[in-house]
């Protein structure tokens, strides 16, 4: 029976085509990933890596067809398959490969050089892993990519200066806010946003009313303590939203908990959405005193740190190649694997064939010693072919047609 030829793809959508609200529909939960997987593995699928961030949703893995990895996804979301096609893009092979590299180096982030993704790579790495899901392929990609964005972080300056979601967001309440160390804020979510946007306003607001609610009161409680804030409870949100004059948003939460009926009042309100799927609902922009600003907006804040940015493009690159130089490499010496074993596995049937007939002949033939002798001859021949087939690149393909002749071998190639 043939085996079925699978090839490597990268599908998803990003911030490039998609906007929040679509991103939103495409968003991945810990329990749809999950879900994923079981799918997955319960469709023969050999290895996956899942991403989901507020920037982008995708999906890195083997399949015949890319409609398979597609179908997972929108099975498992509120996406559809038609608007997926709208927005999406599909990469094959080594196009997946270069995206891979692009996404973990930062140089495709929504801002220049954030390489916050890398935490999101290795963590879906680890749940794969955890299912039987992650290939020796794809985990060997995923360590090169991790190599290659810490060169670029040590060698370049295109992560230089403080540029992020978070700081973009406390940039902007700056830029627009009057008297900030006066006003009553409210940061909604203490997620990994959250954190860094607490930390960038404690630092550049000398704001000593900063008040935190998280669903998960500990979590809260926790970082109020490293910066000396107050923290309420859940129950408390919609009094907390009426006295405050700005609140950041920053939930996991699937569907909008801050909406136009928990406002009652009519002074200036400020609001950032920095959540993916959004957590404010749109009916907010009903209220003259409220001004919904969302992270896509503030993403849109070039400012003179990512202009200087651009200019360690070219560096990064060159890093990327040297280090997916080293990673083709490696994928080169995997097609001769299969003639490798197949090779072994001849001269395997010869030696039994051989054996067998000693043991007849031979009234004092010692099995052991045979066995021995002649493993260790099959082991030093294959390990020549397979030294000979790493070193001579060039021919590498022609030897391989030869030594298949030679042996008469039938291999099965992987992709």
């Amino acid at each position: 029976m043939q085996q079925k030829q699978t090839h490597f793809y990268a599908i998803g959508l990003s911030y490039k085509k998609a906007d929040a609200e679509i991103r939103g529909h495409f968003s991945l939960s810990d329990d749809a990933k999950s879900s994923i997987l079981k799918e997955a593995k319960a469709h023969g699928v050999e290895s996956l890596l899942l991403v989901s961030t507020c920037n982008r949703t995708e999906i890195y893995g083997f399949a015949e067809r890319p409609c398979q990895l597609i179908e997972l996804l929108c099975e498992n979301t509120k996406g559809t398959v038609e608007e997926f096609q709208k927005v999406a893009y599909v990469y094959k092979n080594k196009d997946a490969i270069a995206h891979m590299f692009r996404v973990g180096s930062g140089l495709d982030s929504q801002i220049l050089g954030d390489f916050e993704i890398i935490g999101q790579l290795k963590a879906g790495a680890r749940k794969s892993k955890a299912a039987g899901l992650l290939n020796s392929y794809i985990e060997r990609l995923l360590n090169a990519v991790i190599q290659a964005s810490k060169r670029i972080k040590n060698e370049t300056e295109l992560s230089s200066g403080a540029t992020s979601v978070s700081f973009a967001s406390v940039q902007y309440i700056m830029n627009n806010v009057q008297h900030i160390s006066d006003k009553n804020i409210l940061l909604f979510g203490t997620g990994k946003i959250g954190r860094n946007t607490c930390e960038n306003l404690v630092k550049h607001t000398k704001n000593p009313h900063i008040t935190l609610i998280n669903r998960t009161k500990n979590k809260a409680e926790a970082i109020a303590g490293k910066f000396n804030l107050i923290v309420k409870d859940y129950e408390d949100l919609q009094e907390e939203i009426n006295a405050s004059d700005i609140i950041v948003v920053a939930t996991g939460a699937q569907n909008p908990t801050v909406k136009k009926a928990l406002i009652a009042t009519d002074k200036p309100l400020l609001i950032l959405d920095l959540s993916i799927p959004k957590n404010v609902n749109e009916d907010v922009k009903e209220l003259d005193n409220v001004n919904l600003v969302h992270m896509d907006d503030l993403a849109k804040i070039t400012d003179d740190t990512v202009e200087k940015r651009k200019a360690f493009i070219p560096a990064a690159q060159i890093i990327i190649d040297e280090v997916s130089a080293d990673f083709y490499s490696w994928l080169d010496t995997l097609k001769f694997v299969p003639t490798i074993q197949a090779i072994k596995h001849k001269l395997t049937e010869i030696k039994n064939s051989e054996v067998n007939t000693q043991r007849k002949k031979l009234n004092d033939f010692n099995e052991e010693q045979a066995e021995l002798i002649t493993n260790n001859l099959i082991q030093k021949i294959t390990n020549q072919f397979a030294h000979h087939l790493r070193e001579d690149s060039n021919t590498s393909n022609d030897s391989l047609e030869l030594i298949k002749k030679i042996f008469q071998l039938e291999t099965t190639q992987n992709v």
